[in-house]
C-alpha cells in the first residue's frame, strides 16, 4: 500500500511544488498513459481523467505530514499548493524507485499549464479512437474550453515528445 503512496510523493519530489489539483490528476493520469507504474483507476470526469484513489492519497499523506497543502482563495475559487515536507523526503528515501526519465517528465508537465494538461489527458483518454474522432470528443465535451485544431495537434505533438524524451 505505502508503495503507490511513495509513487505519488516521487511526483512532487521531482516537479516540486504543483499548483492545483486538476493539474496533479492530469499529472498522474498523463504519467500512467507513458507506461510509469501508476495503477489508480481513472474515469472521464467534468474536467477530464479523474482518479478518487489519487485525491484520497493526496488526503492520506497531507493527514500523515508528508505533504505540505496551501490553500488559497482566488477570487471565486481556492487553489490548492502541493509539495513534500521534510517528513516526506525523509520517509521516500526508504523507496527505491526506479523511474527512468521520470523526473524530467514531471518537470516538464509542471511547467505546462493546467488547461494544456486536461487536453492532452483528454486526448490520451480517447487514444484508442481515431485522430479526427478524438477532436470531435474534444470538441464535443470540452466545448467550454474552446480548445482550436491546433491545440489538439500541439497535445498530440507534446504527447509523442514526451514518449521520445522516455525512450532516448
Amino acid at each position: 500500500m505505502l508503495k503507490d503512496h511513495a509513487k505519488l510523493m516521487k511526483v512532487f519530489a521531482a516537479a516540486g511544488e504543483v499548483i492545483g489539483r486538476k493539474k496533479l490528476q492530469k499529472m498522474v493520469y498523463i504519467a500512467k498513459k507513458l507506461d510509469y507504474p501508476f495503477y489508480e483507476k481513472y474515469n472521464f470526469h467534468f474536467y477530464g481523467p479523474y482518479s478518487e484513489e489519487v485525491t484520497l492519497r493526496v488526503e492520506e499523506l497531507c493527514n500523515l505530514g508528508f505533504l505540505h497543502e496551501l490553500k488559497e482563495n482566488k477570487g471565486g475559487y481556492s487553489q490548492y499548493r502541493y509539495s513534500l515536507t521534510e517528513s516526506g523526503e525523509e520517509f521516500l528515501a526508504n523507496f527505491e524507485l526506479p523511474l527512468t526519465k521520470f523526473e524530467d517528465c514531471m518537470l516538464d508537465m509542471n511547467n505546462q499549464s493546467s488547461r494544456f494538461l486536461e487536453l492532452v489527458s483528454t486526448v490520451l483518454f480517447f487514444e484508442n479512437l481515431d485522430k479526427e474522432e478524438v477532436k470531435e470528443k474534444v470538441f464535443t465535451l470540452k466545448s467550454k474550453q474552446r480548445y482550436t485544431e491546433e491545440e489538439v495537434e500541439e497535445a498530440y505533438s507534446y504527447i509523442e515528445n514526451l514518449r521520445k524524451q522516455i525512450k532516448s
